[in-house]
Order: C-alpha cells, then sequence, then structure tokens
C-alpha cells in the first residue's frame, strides 16, 4: 500500500489525536468573512465539507478532535488558497489525498479545475466518495498508491500534483513527478522547514527531473501565516527514438 509518512510535517489530523477539542473553544460552522471571497457561490458546499468533516472525519479517525475549532484557517482555506498558484482549466492530482486537502477545498474555490483525488485506504476512499456525489462535484476518486502504474495511467500527465503533509520533499518528489506533465509543477504544501527541504533535497530533485525547485507562499491576506509550498517544475523527459532508446546528439 501507500506508505504516508507523517515527519515534521506531520498532519493535525493524525489518528493519536484523540483528545476533544478545549472546552473553553467555541465551534461553528460559520465561516469566516473572507472564505465569501474564497469560494464565492459555492460557500454553503464548502460549509458542508466543514460539516462532514467536524462530524464523520472525526468519528472515522481522517480530523483529530483537536483540530475542529481551526477547520476553517487552519485546513480547509488554508488549502482552497492554493488555487492562486494554477492556472486556469488545469488538471490537477492530489496524490495522500486522505480526508480531502488540499483537493475537495481546492475543487470547491476552482470550479474550472479537473481534479483526482488518489488516496489507497478504502474507508478514506468511502470518505470521499460520499461528499463528492452528496456535493455534484466532478471530481474523480482513485484509489491506489501514487507510484502503482494503475494509477500513473489513470492519473498521469497532469498539469499540476498537489499534497499535503504527506512526506518529506525528496520521497514526495519520487511519487509525485513521474505523474507531472512535461513543464508541470509539483506544488506541495509544507511548513516552516520548506526551504530547508528543498537544500536538503536538491540533488534528488534534480535526478528526478526536477527543476526551479521554490518556496511560495499564497493566501496572504486571507489566511495567517500565509499557506507555505514548495514549487517544482518537471523538466522535459529525454527525448526516445522509435526503437525505444534515448535520442542522443549527433556530431
Amino acid at each position: 500500500m501507500f506508505h504516508v509518512e507523517r515527519g515534521r510535517d506531520q498532519s493535525p489530523a493524525a489518528a493519536a489525536d484523540t483528545e476533544g477539542p478545549d472546552a473553553n473553544v467555541t465551534v461553528t460552522s460559520e465561516p469566516p468573512v473572507v472564505a465569501a471571497r474564497v469560494f464565492g457561490d459555492r460557500l454553503p458546499l464548502a460549509r458542508r465539507y466543514w460539516e462532514l468533516l467536524s462530524t464523520a472525519g472525526v468519528e472515522r479517525g481522517l480530523i483529530g478532535p483537536r483540530e475542529v475549532p481551526r477547520l476553517w484557517d487552519r485546513h480547509i482555506l488554508n488549502c482552497a488558497v492554493l488555487g492562486e498558484l494554477v492556472p486556469a482549466d488545469a488538471t490537477i492530482v492530489d496524490i495522500g489525498s486522505g480526508a480531502g486537502l488540499p483537493g475537495i477545498p481546492l475543487a470547491l474555490a476552482r470550479p474550472d479545475l479537473r481534479i483526482t483525488l488518489v488516496e489507497p485506504l478504502l474507508r478514506r476512499t468511502v470518505f470521499l466518495s460520499e461528499f463528492i456525489e452528496s456535493a455534484g462535484l466532478p471530481v474523480a476518486v482513485v484509489r491506489g498508491r501514487a507510484e502503482e502504474p494503475a494509477v500513473l495511467a489513470a492519473a498521469g500527465e497532469a498539469d499540476v500534483v498537489t499534497s499535503r503533509a504527506v512526506a518529506p520533499l525528496g520521497k514526495l518528489a519520487r511519487w509525485s513527478l513521474p505523474l507531472v506533465r512535461d513543464h508541470g509543477r509539483m506544488l506541495a504544501l509544507k511548513g516552516s522547514s520548506a526551504a530547508e527541504e528543498i537544500e536538503r533535497d536538491r540533488v534528488e530533485l534534480t535526478r528526478l527531473g526536477g527543476g526551479a525547485a521554490e518556496v511560495l507562499e499564497c493566501g496572504a491576506g486571507i489566511v495567517d501565516p500565509p499557506t507555505v509550498v514548495v514549487s517544482v517544475e518537471r523538466l522535459p523527459r529525454p527525448s526516445r527514438t522509435a526503437g525505444g532508446k534515448r535520442g542522443r546528439n549527433r556530431r
């Protein structure tokens, strides 16, 4: 199965978070005012997603109970603003999608995008499919590991591959870059260690065909702090001759 690692970017939704929310914190489904700017007429669907995350998401172990009071800012809006970095009408593959982050908020904020969620665990794909069907979203769900040939066949050649709290950058690139078309991008939501990860794994990124690695921010004025993203371009694959061998420069 697709091995999801939780390291310095450990998801706050980790199953180990078994304690309930602080009794002094008021939990409300009402989104921040800025959410209307992000989701527009799809804000009611975003609210429905919040409700599912805060109930079934917690019951099924996809979201830690302590995260419920901060679902809007730390999770839903934090992911939705990734749309600032995605071109119009792009095809998106979200790997290790889990509870649908960032794929579902991105689909709600950007209806022009064609999104596929890749997730290996059945209970998670069931959760995702239930919401997608109830919301009437044109989003596909593929159960499997990102590196599996069947997933590559079903979801490869994407304009953008996204992820959030899945794995260290080098390993994440091994799973993400094969799914990206030439000159497309891998966009990984990261934390404060983003720049350090790029420096640590730069050689591996180059070996895998990644280039122009940089740390970007999005969501300024919407989420505080802004969402931190590592962007890596998929450099063109070496050309091949009709016989299947790599082309060589002729003198």
